[in-house]
Order: structure tokens, then C-alpha cells, then sequence
């Protein structure tokens, strides 16, 4: 089986750099022979390692750091990987080539529309998506060497909260949202749709620059009292089990794991028609969408959804089956085993 080096320089949360963890626990369990490095984190390291996975930290700083490439090139001279899956630009920037005495082969793995300069050393890059895929293509990059290899996100089960926890009655109809609060994630056009669902409490999991602002933004609505902002959480699963629906407004989002996520749990899905949930769903099929930046019409939408049980059944349903059939662990896991030991020769 392939030998695997991976590079992750990201931030502390996110999409990526969760999904990041998922797939070298995975691979683990898979039984791939590979090294880790990341960025310093002791809550990542110590993830990693509880799992079996090999994991060495470096500063991945900025222009004035000489230790990560003196790092990552020993970790390459030292493991001899076939492969090198580098995470996002600077992972990516401060792999060392390969050489004759080190012939590997440099992935870059794209979750997002990024500038290629940086991945001009790699061999070969994944997108996870067919959009990005295709984006690459346009840019000039050579069709035969970007690849399609979607994500997957775990489907744990759970028991509900207590939503008196949350200072959330019982009974109201509950719409939960995921995502750091920054612009991209568009929180400020659901709570201003907030006023148009009658009764609904939001649930916000997620932290960012934001959050003074659309605290703001809440009370200045009338809807502070129906809006709760969860900070951070570990516990997605639990969070899904409370929820009647899941509401992803997001003005830009490449992928969507978040919708991902909800299908496994098999919660029904509003979102706004940005790139990745486009892709994914299919409107009124397993989940329906909203244009971006449109407030009233995600109003609408969410108030449909809740307002229709039978229909709300049917697209978590939907969901749950085009989770089942693209997006589970083993289909996605089989996707990288099988690119790896084509790359690989």
C-alpha cells in the first residue's frame, strides 16, 4: 500500500482542516502506512495520535520561517512517502521538491477556488468538487492531472440537548446553522429572514469576527430572544438530533460539508444557492434552495420547510440516501486508495 506523507498548516477550526483530521484517521483505519505533519496544535496532535497516526509539529510560519522547510524535508528524506498530500497553500508552498533521492510524488488537495502559484511544483491536484475541478482545468492546469475526490463527514448518532439549556422552549421549531461567522457564511441574511419565520429559534454553532455584529444585528430585528449563539461546538451530532432543519445561507461556500453533514444525520436542508450546495442539491429533490443574499426568499423557504412535515420528511430522507451513496467514509476512502496507487505507479 501507498506510503503517505500529509501536510496540514491550517487554523485550529474549519472545514477543511476537519475534514483533514477525518481522512488520516481514516486512512489509519485503512491501514495506510503514513506521517502527519501539522501545524502546532495540541488538541489536533492529540486527535491524531490517540488514532494511531504519526504526527510531527512545526511552526509553518511565515517568509521569516526557516525551521518548517528544514523540517518537512528532513520528515521526507526520513519516511520516504510515494506520495505527498499537501493541505491548502502554505503546507503546500513549503513542501521541498522531489528529488532522485527522494522521488515522490506532490499532490495539492484544493477545497476552494485558490491561486494556483502556489501548486505550481505539484504533479497532480484534487478538487472536491467537480466545480473546482473544472475551474482548475480553465486556469491552463492539464485535465489529466486534477482530480475529483469529494469528501465525507462521519455520521454519529446522538441523543437531543436539552434545549432549556439554550433557553430554547420545547416544542418551537428549531433551525440550526453551522460555520465561523465571517461575511462569506452570510449569518447576517438568515437572522434578518428570522423575522419572517414565525416563532422558529436559531441555533448558531461557530466563532468568528462577526459575532458582536450579528448580535447587533439580532436585537436591532426584534429576534435577540430567538437567536442563540452556540460558540464553537464538538458536539455537531447532538446539535443535528435537536434540530427540525438545518439552514446553510451562505453567499460563498465551495463545497458545503455542512450540507453533507446534515444529509448523514438525515435533517432537512434550506441553503442558499452558492457553488457547493448548487452542486449538491437537488431543489425540492433533498433540500431546497434560496438565491443568495436574498433574505425574504430564504424566509420563505425555511417556512415552507417547516410548515410542510411531509416534505421536510421526504428531503431528509433524500439526504440521508445521496449521503449513503457518495459520502460515506468507505466510498470516499476507497476514492483516495485507489488515486494514491494510481499516482504511485
Amino acid at each position: 500500500m501507498t506510503r503517505l506523507l500529509q501536510a496540514m498548516a491550517g487554523a485550529p477550526h474549519g472545514g477543511a482542516e476537519a475534514f483533514f483530521e477525518r481522512l488520516a484517521l481514516a486512512l489509519e483505519r485503512a491501514g495506510v502506512a503514513q506521517q502527519v505533519l501539522i501545524r502546532r496544535d495540541r488538541r489536533r496532535a492529540g486527535l491524531l495520535k490517540a488514532g494511531g497516526v504519526a504526527v510531527t509539529e512545526l511552526p509553518f510560519g511565515g517568509a521569516l520561517d526557516l525551521f518548517t522547510g528544514y523540517g518537512f524535508r528532513r520528515a521526507v528524506e526520513r519516511f520516504r512517502p510515494q506520495v505527498v498530500l499537501t493541505w491548502m497553500n502554505r503546507a503546500t508552498r513549503f513542501c521541498p521538491p522531489h528529488t532522485p533521492a527522494t522521488p515522490f510524488v506532490h499532490v495539492g488537495r484544493l477545497g476552494g477556488y485558490y491561486d494556483l502559484k502556489y501548486y505550481r511544483q505539484c504533479d497532480h491536484l484534487i478538487g472536491n468538487t467537480p466545480d473546482i475541478c473544472a475551474w482548475v482545468a480553465r486556469q491552463g492546469w492539464p485535465e489529466e492531472r486534477v482530480h475529483y475526490v469529494p469528501n465525507f463527514v462521519g455520521e454519529e448518532q446522538a441523543e437531543p440537548l436539552p434545549r432549556a439549556d439554550f433557553a430554547t422552549p420545547e416544542g418551537v421549531p428549531l433551525i440550526l446553522a453551522l460555520g465561523r461567522l465571517h461575511p462569506n457564511k452570510a449569518f447576517d441574511v438568515l437572522i434578518a429572514a428570522l423575522p419572517a419565520v414565525p416563532g422558529a429559534h436559531l441555533w448558531i454553532a461557530g466563532e468568528g469576527p462577526l459575532r458582536g455584529q450579528l448580535e447587533q444585528q439580532a436585537a436591532a430585528l426584534g429576534v435577540a430572544e430567538r437567536v442563540r449563539f452556540l460558540g464553537w461546538r464538538e458536539d455537531v451530532a447532538a446539535l443535528f438530533a435537536t434540530a427540525d432543519l438545518f439552514c446553510c445561507p451562505s453567499r460563498h461556500e465551495p463545497l458545503g460539508n455542512v450540507v453533507i453533514e446534515s444529509w448523514a444525520q438525515g435533517v432537512p436542508v434550506v441553503a442558499a444557492a452558492a457553488e457547493g450546495p448548487t452542486q449538491l442539491i437537488a431543489d425540492g429533490v433533498d433540500g431546497l434552495l434560496a438565491p443568495v443574499d436574498d433574505a425574504a426568499a430564504l424566509g420563505a423557504a425555511l417556512t415552507r420547510m417547516l410548515n410542510q412535515p411531509g416534505l421536510a420528511a421526504s428531503l431528509g430522507a433524500a439526504g440521508r440516501a445521496a449521503y449513503e451513496a457518495r459520502f460515506t467514509e468507505a466510498a470516499v476512502v476507497a476514492r483516495y486508495l485507489d488515486f494514491f496507487a494510481k499516482v504511485a505507479g
